[in-house]
């Protein structure tokens, strides 16, 4: 059982740490273009959903390590529409920006757990309503 203890605190050490080293390098940048995301989608009203998914989606840019994507199985063609209005209007550049920060990342080998993490998030970034992001140890 002790074993069992130690192992669970040492992944959570190295997602700590995994989480800082991506704070530092591209998470702060990222959650700040979600955040932007978000607030132009407030400004135009009738986007606010799309607000609401971008700050869901920024906290999870801040702090990816330890939390994965849920698929909800009772999102329904509402938010199937509504993912094509976000992948037009905000999500295309925004997986941009994790394509090229994930990109620039595989250049250093400490780099790639992160550009890997990178390439993750592109899928809540195109398609953010239907999921929900939670714990990995509740997934």
């Amino acid at each position: 059982m002790d074993q069992l203890a130690t192992l669970e605190t040492g992944g959570t050490v190295l997602r700590a740490i995994l989480n800082v080293i991506w704070l530092l390098l591209c998470g702060l940048w990222m959650a700040i273009a979600y955040a932007v995301a978000g607030l132009l989608c407030f400004v135009l009203i009738i986007t606010i959903p799309f607000g609401i998914a971008a700050f869901r989606i920024a906290g999870y840019a801040l702090w990816p390590f330890g939390r994965t994507i849920d698929r909800r199985p009772d999102a329904g063609v509402g938010s199937m529409v509504g993912n094509v209005l976000w992948l037009v209007l905000f999500g295309w550049w925004l997986a941009l920006g994790h394509v090229v920060t994930g990109v620039l990342l595989c250049l250093t080998i400490i780099g790639i757990p992160l550009a890997v993490a990178n390439f993750k998030i592109i899928s809540i970034t195109l398609l953010p309503l239907g999921v929900r992001i939670v714990p990995v140890d509740h997934s």
